[in-house]
């Protein structure tokens, strides 16, 4: 029971000093879409939907050269997100975010484009940054998409 108590102790002078010391947290946010291209015509029109469950990975170098690994998955909107909170010495830097996979059965191949995207990380701690969309398109166009560039 003493050593129980000594540990929790321990456990409060460690926060006590975390706390007095001045460590000022930073919260990051990245966000994205992922779409799917139907007509296979590089530009997001009315007949392209979102692509749910797609993975996208974010890897990301802080301040003090950490690399961090982010794996996300797109939900219902076609929207991933990655968010952590860390000491602000140790925020993000620098950043890729490139997108993994897309479980859809018609629209999973990667437009020659969106391979990757690096971007320097310099928002404030709460705030987020947006990547460009991700672009899978279909092995092959549906026919009406030839058919309205024939007319």
């Amino acid at each position: 029971m003493e050593s129980k108590s000594k540990n929790l102790v321990l456990g409060f002078v460690v926060l006590a000093v975390f706390l007095i010391s001045g460590v000022k947290s930073w919260t990051g946010e990245i966000h994205g879409r992922v779409v799917c291209d139907v007509c296979a015509d590089s530009s997001i029109g009315p007949e392209d939907h979102i692509l749910e469950g797609a993975e996208v990975a974010v890897l990301c170098i802080t301040k003090s050269g950490e690399v961090v690994n982010y794996q996300a998955f797109t939900n219902a909107k076609g929207i991933y997100t990655v968010a952590e909170t860390m000491p602000k010495s140790d925020r993000w830097n620098t950043c890729l975010a490139r997108p993994i996979s897309s479980f859809h059965e018609h629209c999973n191949h990667l437009w020659d484009r969106s391979t990757g995207i690096k971007f320097t990380y310099s928002r404030p701690s709460g705030h987020f940054h947006t990547v460009r969309p991700f672009v899978y398109q279909p092995s092959t166009a549906p026919s009406y998409c030839t058919e309205t560039l024939s007319e």
